[in-house]
C-alpha cells in the first residue's frame, strides 16, 4: 500500500489491527485492501476533476485517452498526475 494512503488510512481509523502471539500489531489485511481501494477511488476522481473541470471532457471519456489527447493545459495535467502520483493510481 502507498505509504500516504496507510497513513490517511491510520487517522481515520479504517485500518483494524490483529495482535500477533507475541503481542506486536499487525495490520490486518482485509482492511488494509479496502482502505488502500477507497482512497485510490477518491484520489482518482480528483485526478478525473483536475483534468475535467477546466473542459469538456466528460469523466467517463477521460479513462479511455492517453494526456495528449485530452486537450487540457499543462497545470491541470500537472495536477491531475501529481494526485495519481501521490496516491499510486494509475
Amino acid at each position: 500500500m502507498n505509504e500516504r494512503i496507510f497513513e490517511l488510512a491510520k487517522q481515520a481509523d479504517l485500518i483494524q489491527w490483529d495482535t500477533l502471539p507475541s503481542g506486536a500489531r499487525t495490520p490486518d489485511h482485509e482492511s488494509v485492501v479496502k482502505a488502500k481501494k477507497f482512497a485510490q477511488l477518491v484520489a482518482k476522481e480528483c485526478a478525473v476533476l483536475a483534468m475535467t473541470e477546466h473542459h469538456s471532457t466528460s469523466p467517463a471519456d477521460y479513462d479511455e485517452m492517453e494526456p495528449y489527447e485530452q486537450g487540457c493545459d499543462d497545470t491541470a495535467s500537472a495536477i491531475s498526475g501529481k494526485i495519481r502520483r501521490i496516491f499510486g493510481v494509475e
